[in-house]
């Protein structure tokens, strides 16, 4: 699909072409169709980031809890949706050793009491020692802060699924 394809789709169309993007939060692209016709992927990108932040708090908490643990119960069961699946095989998340999954583990339940939320971050380019280095940073971070950087990954995220969707 092309930039110009989906400035020209109607609003179901376009929902369903940035069905993804955002991880299982139709509402976001619903919300920014309006905003069309974008001049670039840059523009759609920073359309549909603004969106989010416009969105409530409970909203933007929502999006957050929309997000799969990094080598968790659902990529175990391979119940991610494709993006998720392919993000984390990319990071070697599916081959960890035992040591690295009871880490890991530990840290999401650690992490998620903590916040309320999963940990979330860009793991393109990563590795599993950057991503558990990662999350055993962050988990000692303050609520609002950690709130701030998740949305910030989960607009990283969305850029990098754009870019590959959108040719």
């Amino acid at each position: 699909m092309t930039l110009d394809d989906l400035n020209a789709a109607d609003a179901h169309a376009f929902a369903a072409a940035l069905d993804g993007v955002f991880e299982h939060s139709p509402w976001i692209a619903a919300r920014t169709f309006a905003a069309r016709p974008f001049a670039s992927v840059a523009a759609l990108h920073d359309a549909l980031v603004a969106t989010v932040e416009r969105a409530t708090t409970d909203e933007q908490l929502a999006l957050l809890r929309a997000h799969p643990e990094l080598a968790g119960k659902a990529a175990i069961a391979r119940a991610l949706t494709p993006s998720s699946t392919c993000e984390q095989a990319s990071a070697g998340l599916d081959a960890c050793t035992p040591q690295q999954f009871a880490e890991l583990g530990a840290l999401n339940e650690r992490y998620r009491e903590r916040f309320g939320f999963p940990f979330i971050i860009a793991v393109r380019g990563l590795d599993r020692g950057q991503i558990i280095a990662a999350l055993a940073q962050r988990v000692t971070r303050t609520r609002d802060a950690e709130f701030s950087e998740a949305l910030a990954q989960v607009a990283r995220i969305a850029r990098l699924r754009l870019d590959a969707l959108l040719t």
